[in-house]
């Protein structure tokens, strides 16, 4: 078996210089049929190749590792003296020759040069057989055939056609592995042109795996050509009639609208339709289907089996439900981008659940998300071997080749946090993306190139033979629950219209589209053959189209008085869980003391035969120390305690992102490494006794924030009792990640009706570090924050829905404490909403960013207890002791993150007892109430907003016009009396010359508490 793969492009190339150098080389025109091959004539023959020694070091090397004729001369006269002296598959090679030559007359004039030749002809169409596929439904595509696949570039001519030749019998499947050594050469090249060259072109020689290689060598090699009885063809071409109608239908009753059809991609319908049956036959239960707008609405209706007059009435502008006075519809969006699941019975008679998940235009967004809703599946339905949750992900050639989240998305797959046990990718291949030739969209010879990174198989097929497509999508289901890991199925066809269906295609590929203009269907095609093959009979067809006719028609007429209703929307909604129109009361978030201490000591102790490196060591006794005294617990174990309480209460906590594990600060330390053993302990995976060891999950992740943060937010979908954070390594790195924020997180409620309490943890912070280290880009997240400036919402705490009503929750928070309640009210309320975490650097170790175990706990008569118990804190009052009315304070510095630590510095060495400094903790959904509070609280002070951004930047553009409207109901001004204190405005987040953010910092801190009145230039 070496000579699989171990040196035949060693070989290949000597055969190339050997025949070059005899002048026997011809070049090899194409044709569609094998069979009217036609050799050229043999040229004159020049010299023939020049002898040349072979060290005696080589005569040990594999089979077809040989690199020259002499080279095997050489090989087999040492054999012959010695049959010990060479590797084992020469020797066996050379013996089944030996005995095959003495025991056939017919092939005792065959060479064992020849034998090798043949074996890499064998190969090359292994490797190469997909170059001369008939692949493109539309014969435009001119592909160069290999050298290497004419058996002329080997020095066979047509007298050799019907010659016997031995090619042995060898341990591997397919082929080569059947008990017939001897074969002539025309039913070798039959064999292979059958097997490589028709309607399906295979690329799997790139997986190093032997194993994986024979299993697909023994379904494409063996002689058991797709063959479907007359029931079964009938089936698919019902399904094929469906796919075709339904687009048919949509193009007469709608024939200026958008729907991005499937024209020229329908063969896809009964694929899929196909693959899922043969996925639930092998354990399959569930099913997360991803994909762009193109033929999204017919995947919807035929293969997820969304009720078609839903689809129609979506079609007459009926998507917004009646409202029934609690019923949230939030904005829409368009009906190519919108989800559902549904439930459906397969062919072998099972039950199988798709779930479609909605997707923005962005093409490839929703990879990702699709990859952690499946792995979350997983996770809750104890699918450990991964055999009973997959997901699918339906691309375009232009996507898959272009975005770059697909290789993100791909790298995840053999990732032990992130595997999902294989995914299915369909490529829906139109050959052009939108107007865009692939010439022009792509460097490689296939779209599919980039899953070779994954040593995925990638069957190439034509669009047009629909039982080929339906024969590689179940091959891919069984790749799939055998091998659990990833394949490709790309499917050429053709797009019979533009991008959409008033666009003019032939604007951009005349060429094309005057082919595409008289190419009949798929559905014409098939029909076709199989009554040229007596398979159905016209009556047949006549009453499948008649019957998918009839049900359109029907189901049109019920959309017109079709209302949606609140299951359709919310189909896979979390029972219990409330709209944002309706009330969720507020719950407390303390815990009891004892759990605290009790879990605390849990995950600051380590295990007495484990040795940790000295400095975590001393860490895990700090933190001990924090937990046995009841103070100065800091950031990392209030997150800690968050955690492991949320376990104690049944929630399931993941985290990721780069370095997550230690913390890009390294303050974190959830895993800890053995210095002599290199084995790892998690402190949080033993806060229970037998606690599952994926309850909670801690994962570095692979350098990207696009695919990873979509991954966490699919993963946060699946089930509300489980608190899912990604952080990034800085938080300015989360624009790498920019598509995720704005088409999924901060708006996918409103378009989707998705809840998600996805937390992002940001580290943000101006320590000096310069402008790609220090700003998480807060305003960014402010400004896609949806609640209203001008209007103050119900703020009374037993009819508060302000924080329901808005899209997100961003908070910048300065203290262990809150910090530990605002993770834990992420699952204490009936309802989720995603969480932005402007997450301390330097505070992870400041001395006065500290909290007592008392403000973690649920008893009264502590500090952090107030009037409501014990929770997070939307805004921190001065902590100068000041009583509800002061009229003496000259100045109200609001402000939020670590720059109060810097402020309160400042005020103690000015002694500026006359400034009140307050943390705005929450700062979306604005905190009006407590606003307010304070600005009754000091009637004669001077309003002023703080922040370490830029003018442009950070908070300011956000609070301004809410402070003002705060202001004027409590009649302290207007906008034009809020003093604003901080940096200039800026094209960079910030300098990278630390002197000047020493003197920026300390100008700005000295502002804030200067004696003069703060002037802040305005409009007037």
């Amino acid at each position: 078996m070496a000579w699989i793969r171990a040196g035949s492009c060693l070989a290949k190339l000597a055969i190339r210089r050997t025949l070059l150098q005899s002048g026997s080389y011809a070049t090899r025109t194409r044709n569609r049929c094998f069979q009217t091959t036609v050799f050229k004539s043999k040229p004159e023959s020049g010299p023939g190749p020049v002898p040349r020694s072979v060290p005696l070091s080589r005569l040990s090397d594999s089979f077809l590792d040989g690199t020259s004729s002499v080279y095997l001369e050489e090989l087999q006269r040492t054999w012959e003296t010695d049959p010990n002296s060479v590797d084992e598959s020469w020797n066996n090679f050379f013996k089944n020759f030996v005995g095959h030559v003495a025991s056939s007359p017919g092939i005792s004039g065959q060479t064992i040069q020849e034998s090798m030749k043949l074996l890499l002809l064998v190969r090359a169409y292994q490797f190469h057989g997909h170059m001369k596929a008939k692949l493109d439904p539309l014969g435009l595509e001119q592909r160069e055939i290999p050298a290497d696949l004419d058996p002329e570039f080997y020095g066979f001519n047509e007298s050799d056609l019907d010659r016997e030749f031995f090619l042995g019998v060898w341990r591997m499947s397919g082929f080569l592995s059947e008990n017939r050594p001897v074969q002539t050469l025309r039913a070798i090249l039959t064999r292979l042109e059958q097997a490589y060259c028709g309607s399906i072109g295979f690329e799997y020689m790139h997986i190093a795996n032997r194993d994986k290689c024979n299993w697909l060598r023994d379904k494409i090699e063996t002689p058991s050509p797709m063959a479907y009885d007359s029931q079964r063809r009938q089936v698919i071409l019902s399904r094929l009639i469906w796919g075709t109608q339904f687009e048919n239908f949509l193009a007469t009753k709608w024939t200026a609208a958008k729907r991005f059809g499937l024209e020229g991609g329908e063969t896809l319908i009964p694929g899929m339709k196909e693959m899922f049956d043969r996925s639930a036959d092998l354990g399959v239960e569930n099913i997360v289907i991803g994909m762009s707008h193109r033929g999204r609405l017919n995947v919807l209706g035929n293969v997820v089996r969304k009720p078609l007059r839903q689809i129609f009435n979506e079609f007459s502008g009926g998507t917004k439900p009646i409202d029934d006075g609690e019923l949230y519809t939030g904005t829409g969006d368009v009906k190519y981008h919108l989800g559902t699941s549904y439930d459906r019975a397969t062919r072998g008679g099972k039950h199988i659940h798709l779930s479609l998940v909605a997707n923005p235009s962005h093409l490839e967004a929703v990879d990702p998300v699709v990859i952690g809703k499946t792995r979350a599946k997983q996770y809750y339905s104890n699918d450990v071997n991964r055999t009973k949750n997959m997901g699918i992900l339906i691309h375009g050639d232009g996507s898959f080749a272009g975005q770059g989240v697909v290789y993100e998305t791909l790298h995840m797959s053999g990732l032990p946090n992130y595997t999902t046990g294989g995914t299915i990718h369909i490529v829906v291949n139109n050959q052009v993306a939108f107007t865009t030739d692939p010439k022009s969209g792509r460097s490689s010879q296939y779209c599919t190139d980039v899953a070779k990174a994954l040593e995925a198989p990638i069957f190439h097929v034509n669009g047009d033979d629909v039982e080929a497509v339906v024969h590689t999508c179940e091959l891919a289901a069984e790749w799939r629950q055998t091998f659990h890991s990833d394949v490709v199925v790309d499917i050429t066809c053709y797009r019979r219209f533009g991008h959409n269906e008033i666009d003019e295609p032939f604007f951009t590929q005349p060429k094309m589209y005057k082919v595409i203009k008289k190419h009949p269907s798929a559905l014409e095609i098939y029909q076709k053959q199989l009554l040229e093959t007596g398979q159905v009979k016209k009556e047949d067809i006549d009453r499948i189209q008649n019957k998918v006719l009839s049900i359109l028609n029907d189901e049109f007429v019920a959309s017109k008085d079709y209302v949606t209703q609140r299951r359709d929307w919310l189909s896979n909604y979390w029972e219990g869980f409330k709209s944002p129109e309706q009330l969720s009361r507020i719950r407390n978030t303390g815990v009891q003391h004892e759990i605290l201490k009790n879990v605390g000591k849990t995950i600051t102790t380590l295990p007495e035969n484990f040795n940790p490196h000295r400095a975590v060591k001393k860490i895990f006794a700090d933190r001990l120390k924090m937990i046995e005294t009841g103070e100065g617990v800091d950031w990392a174990v209030a997150e800690s305690l968050a955690f492991a309480t949320l376990l104690v209460e049944g929630n399931h906590v993941r985290l990721s992102g780069q370095d997550v594990e230690r913390g890009t600060f390294s303050h974190r330390h959830s895993v800890i490494h053995d210095q002599e053993t290199g084995e790892r302990y998690c402190p949080l995976d033993h806060v229970m006794k037998n606690q599952n060891q994926e309850m909670f999950t801690v994962s570095n992740s692979s350098l990207s924030e696009f695919g990873v943060l979509g991954f966490e937010l699919g993963y946060s979908m699946e089930n509300p009792n489980s608190l899912v954070l990604w952080e990034a390594q800085f938080g300015d790195f989360s624009n790498g990640a920019q598509v995720m924020f704005d088409q999924f997180l901060s708006s996918g409620e409103a378009k989707w009706l998705r809840q998600t309490g996805l937390v992002v943890l940001l580290p943000h912070g101006y320590d000096g570090q310069g402008p790609e280290h220090s700003s998480a880009r807060l305003e960014r997240f402010l400004q896609m924050s949806d609640d209203n400036p001008f209007v103050i919402p119900e703020m009374e705490p037993t009819l508060r829905t302000q924080i329901q009503t808005c899209n997100w929750q961003v908070v910048n928070v300065t203290t262990p404490a809150n910090y530990f309640h605002v993770l834990r009210r992420q699952l204490h309320r009936e309802f989720r909403k995603p969480l932005i975490v402007m997450s301390p650097k330097n505070l992870l170790r400041h001395k006065e960013c500290k909290s007592n175990l008392s403000e973690f706990d649920d008893a009264e008569g502590h500090p952090g207890y107030d009037k409501q118990g014990t929770r997070f804190k939307r805004l921190i009052k001065d902590q100068n002791g000041h009583s509800d009315l002061e009229e003496g304070i000259r100045r109200l510095v609001l402000c939020s993150g670590k720059v109060y630590y810097e402020l309160d510095e400042q005020r103690k060495s000015a002694d500026g007892k006359d400034v009140a400094i307050c943390r705005v903790e929450q700062l979306c959904p604005f905190p009006y109430d407590l606003i307010q509070r304070e600005l009754k609280r000091y009637p004669n002070a001077e309003i002023v907003w703080c922040q370490e951004e830029p003018m442009n930047m950070g908070a300011y553009a956000y609070i301004a016009p809410r402070l003002a409207t705060a202001m004027k109901a409590t009649e302290r001004g207007t906008i034009q009396d809020i003093k604003y204190v901080g940096r200039a405005p800026s094209a960079a987040t910030a300098t990278g010359f630390h002197g000047v953010h020493v003197k920026e910092h300390s100008e700005l801190v000295q502002k804030a508490m200067q004696p003069e009145a703060i002037i802040t230039p305005c409009l007037t």
